[in-house]
């Protein structure tokens, strides 16, 4: 099924070199996370560093092998490139590998029991992914893309997340609507809900990555779309530190490592639910009486009145950007440009309030939903990715309005 053609794209090309070390900015980065470690410990205990340096390592990985889940959506839509799509089965095959024993036996620490994200199937994610789907191509980027990209140092995703945080309380005070007035039906477990166990379920799902990934071949044989641009690396070992990775590599790290989250913090690794309750504590302060709506009323209301450091989520997203700062500094091309063009800061106000607004009602973003859904063998993590590609294809004919681009068959690159 030939997963590793990125790599080997990447491996027989001419290697670019990479800028000097950015040492200053990575000393900077390395304070940055020993506060954030320390701050952790004292608040939360090392349970909670050890989910910090999990969102450290995401944000290494997600940068360093610029590993999208947006462009992946786009480029296969837009011209029929599926290497990035066919790296997410791959990291999707390795984690429902690793999943299954651990939510099969409950292998979990600290006391944890392991519980995989099963949501509802029905009219809350459909629309939900769908309004995403078109939101994440407008930012130029989705949940995660989000948070290691303003690592990485693109000024547009301090629009991105601050819509994105305002979407996502808008989402939270309209949730009960759409969960609960709106037809939906409970979560259906593919392990669990249909007789098939882990294994049978592992088996099914094996079948439609390797349905999807030939999907892929077929489509870029017909269509013949432009290559992903090769990255600058390095060679040796220092690759590891600074070099660009090879997409399959950061598909199993990324696979490896939310099976650890899962373990630690009894979850898979989520993004977004963080923003609902950062924007939900400064709409606390603002006077609103967030405890009204059915988000908190039925959730977790203790959350608004205790630190961000003590919940997961959040730590785990202060990992994702010092680790993508760090990844961009080590690479030697943090740059933080200041000048947002207006066309693309509408768009990225527009974009993140859709993905903001769309992850509550989905039950989660690209990570939470589709990632973290689809591993941990719940129908609503398909029904995401479905839509969330319907709503890409409807964003391409949005994007031209804002001066965003869409790849074309004849660039070299997509």
């Amino acid at each position: 099924m030939n997963i590793k053609e990125s790599a080997a794209k990447q491996e027989s090309a001419t290697t670019t070199p990479l800028p000097p070390m950015q040492t200053t900015h990575y000393l900077v980065g390395s304070i940055a996370f020993l506060l954030l470690a320390l701050v952790s410990y004292l608040v939360s205990g090392v349970q909670m560093v050890i989910l910090l340096s999990f969102g450290l390592v995401f944000g290494y990985a997600l940068f360093h092998a610029r590993f999208g889940f947006t462009s992946a959506f786009r480029r296969f839509i837009a011209v029929g490139n599926g290497q990035a799509l066919r790296a997410h089965m791959l990291m999707l095959a390795v984690a429902i590998t690793l999943f299954a024993p651990i939510l099969h036996f409950g292998i979990g620490f600290f006391g944890v029991d392991p519980a995989g994200f099963v949501s509802p199937v029905g009219t809350s994610v459909i629309v939900g992914s769908f309004l995403f789907g078109i939101g994440m191509q407008l930012g130029n980027g989705c949940a995660s893309g989000t948070l290691y990209s303003l690592g990485g140092g693109k000024s547009s995703m301090i629009l991105v997340l601050i819509s994105f945080i305002i979407g996502s309380v808008f989402g939270a005070w309209h949730f009960e609507f759409w969960t609960e007035d709106m037809p939906n039906l409970a979560g259906i477990s593919l392990a669990e809900d249909t007789g098939l166990g882990y294994l049978g379920a592992w088996v099914l799902q094996m079948i439609i990555f390797g349905g999807v990934i030939i999907l892929t071949l077929y489509v870029r044989k017909k269509r013949r779309p432009p290559s992903m641009q090769v990255l600058p690396t390095t060679q040796g070992w220092k690759r590891m530190i600074r070099g660009a990775w090879p997409i399959w590599v950061a598909a199993i790290v990324l696979a490896l490592f939310n099976a650890l989250t899962l373990m630690v913090r009894g979850q898979p690794w989520g993004i977004t639910g963080a923003f609902a309750l950062w924007g939900s504590k400064v709409a606390q302060l603002l006077g609103i009486d967030v405890l009204q709506w059915g988000y908190w009323a039925n959730g977790n209301p203790q959350q608004l009145e205790e630190s961000v450091f003590k919940d997961s989520t959040s730590v785990m997203n202060f990992g994702v950007m010092v680790g993508a700062f760090m990844a961009a500094a080590a690479g030697g091309i943090f740059s933080f440009t200041k000048k947002i063009p207006f066309k693309i800061a509408m768009a990225s106000i527009l974009g993140g309030m859709l993905m903001g607004y769309g992850a509550r009602l989905a039950f989660g973003c690209n990570i939470g939903a589709y990632f973290g859904g689809i591993a941990s063998f719940s129908v609503h993590g398909w029904l995401w990715m479905l839509f969330g590609m319907l709503g890409t294809y409807v964003a391409l004919f949005i994007r031209p309005l804002f001066g965003l681009k869409n790849p074309k068959r004849d660039d070299r690159f997509c």
